[in-house]
């Protein structure tokens, strides 16, 4: 329906006003109608449409219908579908009659002038500004949705602020807003309209402190576009040229979607007129653009891998030595952090997690940096964030606010339902109650950017809470395209129990290093503790399987179980027994699992070569790195100390169906 405005007639004097192209003006013809007036006619000029509204129905004015009865019900609509050349250039004459008929019994005049003021953004979501059939108050999801989108200025001078913080941004050079949203502001008609009104971009004061719009004050090659909406701004004023008729405006977001923030804009375009010298201004017309803010993405590991982070400490030198090695046959760039960057923190997969924000002219890396407060809580703002790379930051104190605990599915459906960019994984410490839980913020934040529905698994059964220390997921050629990998100490004991009845249960585990406790395969298979505890573990396991298969829609077919076994660490938790092989670098078909230090069998590790009979009939190549250059433990922690950033999603966000 379009957009309608209703004007007053006058039996005393000629009444002026301006009206936009697209819109209707609703004139009431019964306010200015004589008190002896039955009916009316209208006629107006050739660039004008009339419609009369009567008994509920709308009907194009023909000229065969002299006469329209008047009532309580009746209204005239006209509708300009012509752009004016001269103010009040197009005329609408109403005549009103008596019951007998016969001459008029009075007469109001209304003088039209036909302005286009339009506000447009890349509604289509092209990579281009046009116009649009489509309402731009409204944004669509799907397809075949509509609406413009916003990117979070996360990628500039500072990280973006989280809820409750405010931010004024300062002038913007071309070159810093080039993930900016264009938007047009389009004014034609007689400049004498233009000259007696006022044109005003707007926000409200609720979207005031989200957002911020730079303006290049008509000039072709600004040094700076000056900041004119958002924060404390709430309003700037427009003057039209004579010589050009568009403003071109950019437009940042400055907040993700978070709780209470749902991740919609709204800029406003209003034409404002004082009837009367010293009287208020009232509006006229206004057009009106919804954004929606892009969410933050996070990326699987059967995305492509970008570029590696790994970060160097002095026990790790050869562990620091083989991932480069991987990386370099995975032709994957390398970072290294070192010790002076890291302050001894190497745990790069718990600090921070990779993904990206999108829109149809940009699409930006970003890094969300984790709560976990530790030597490398620097790194990410200050080594990674940069005009290619954004950054975002929420508060916490839980460990399961690591980042370890924070993993994401590839694509699939379950129940029905498509999940295109895949469901964000997070830890929890359900079904125990008063147990750890992700801090709220973190919580929050995820569920908020609503493209890649949460799931919540039971984490807390482990010392850490990671979910990534029983579950991974690798690429497949076939069925979904991936595997989703489960520690499994159901799984180990079959492998354990299997070499024992080949004669093997005198072959001793962690053989060569020093310090370690060693077991023999016989030994293992007889410790009535360590089996009791791994039921358990493996009970844990299973509820998370359960979860998986169900929000994932997995099979069986689409799991593959991995030796581990776990160990009893008192009130912390279960701790690695064997170094987590799930915990693995996967760089395309390239993976990099940490070495478990099984029994050694005919100059192999049972468990690496369990592992390899499990991948590599995927196409997976798989190479065992010790996390430590120490002779002295084994590393139980795996890759933690490396995270990479992938390549984003071909599917586009904005097609998706929450």
């Amino acid at each position: 329906m379009a957009q309608q405005r209703l004007v007053q007639l006058s039996a005393q004097r000629p009444t002026s006003t301006v009206c936009a192209l697209g819109t209707e003006l609703c004139v009431d013809v019964g306010g200015a109608a004589p008190k002896d007036a039955a009916c009316f006619h209208a006629q107006g000029t050739a660039g004008v449409k009339l419609y009369v509204v009567h008994g509920a129905q709308t009907v194009k004015l023909p000229s065969s219908v002299s006469r329209w009865p008047l009532g309580a019900g009746v209204e005239l609509l006209v509708a300009a579908e012509e752009l004016s050349k001269d103010v009040g250039d197009e005329k609408v004459r109403v005549s009103y009659f008596g019951a007998g008929g016969g001459v008029p019994v009075g007469r109001a005049v209304l003088y039209i002038t036909c302005v286009d003021v339009s506000l447009d953004a890349d509604g289509s979501r092209s990579g281009v500004v046009s116009k649009t059939l489509a309402d731009k108050r409204a944004w669509t999801w799907g397809p075949e949705g509509h609406g413009a989108i916003l990117l979070v200025n996360c990628g500039h001078q500072q990280p973006a602020p989280g809820p409750g913080e405010s931010r004024q941004p300062a002038g913007r050079t071309y070159r810093e807003l080039k993930e900016a949203s264009q938007v047009v502001l389009r004014a034609r008609g007689p400049r004498a309209v233009f000259a007696g009104h006022r044109l005003v971009l707007h926000v409200s004061f609720g979207d005031a402190d989200k957002l911020g719009v730079f303006h290049g004050a008509n000039s072709v090659s600004p040094e700076e576009y000056k900041h004119v909406l958002g924060g404390e701004k709430l309003s700037y004023a427009v003057k039209p040229s004579r010589h050009q008729e568009e403003n071109v405006f950019y437009v940042e977001g400055l907040r993700f979607p978070d709780v209470g923030f749902a991740g919609l804009l709204s800029l406003h375009a209003t034409l404002l007129e004082s009837p009367e010298q010293g009287l208020p201004e009232t509006p006229v017309y206004t057009d009106t653009v919804v954004f929606r803010v892009a969410p933050w993405i996070a990326t699987p590991n059967t995305l492509a891998p970008v570029e590696l982070y790994v970060g160097s400490v002095a026990t790790n030198q050869d562990f620091v030595a083989a991932v480069s090695a991987l990386a370099e046959r995975a032709g994957c760039p390398i970072t290294v952090c070192p010790p002076a960057e890291n302050r001894r923190d190497r745990w790069s997969q718990d600090e921070m997690e990779f993904g990206y924000v999108q829109a149809p002219h940009k699409t930006l890396p970003v890094v969300f940096d984790s709560p976990r407060g530790r030597g490398l809580e620097d790194f990410p703002a200050e080594r990674i964030l940069g005009p290619d790379v954004g950054y975002v930051a929420r508060e916490g104190v839980s460990e399961l606010d690591s980042f370890g605990n924070l993993e994401v599915s590839p694509p699939v459906t379950a129940r029905g339902k498509e999940f295109p960019l895949g469901r964000v994984l997070v830890g929890s410490s359900f079904p125990r109650f008063g147990g750890r839980r992700m801090v709220k913020a973190v919580r929050d934040f995820v569920m908020a950017q609503e493209v890649q529905a949460p799931v919540e698994l039971f984490s807390d059964w482990l010392a850490l809470g990671h979910v990534n220390e029983f579950l991974t997921f690798v690429p497949a050629p076939d069925r979904q395209g991936f595997r989703l990998l489960l520690a499994s100490p159901s799984a180990c004991y079959r492998l354990l129990k299997e070499k024992r009845d080949e004669g093997y249960g005198k072959v001793v585990a962690f053989e060569g290093l020093k310090g370690v406790p060693k077991a023999t395969v016989e030994e293992l298979l007889a410790d009535e503790a360590l089996r009791q505890y791994n039921a358990f573990a493996q009970s844990c396991v299973s509820w998370n399987r359960d979860i998986l298969k169900r929000e994932l829609g997995l099979g069986e077919a689409d799991i593959v179980d991995v030796p581990q076994l776990y160990m009893d660490g008192g009130d912390m938790g279960a701790r690695a027994f064997f170094p987590a092989m799930v915990n693995m670098l996967v760089l395309g078909k390239y993976l990099g699992i940490p070495k478990p230090f099984g029994p050694v069998i005919g100059g192999r590790c049972c468990l690496e070569e369990k592992v390899r009979s499990l991948l590599e009939p995927l196409g997976l190549t798989c190479t065992f790195i010790a996390a430590s250059s120490s002779s002295h433990a084994p590393a139980a922690a795996g890759c933690r100390g490396t995270n990479v950033r992938r390549q984003p999603f071909s599917f586009k966000w904005w097609h998706v169906v929450p």
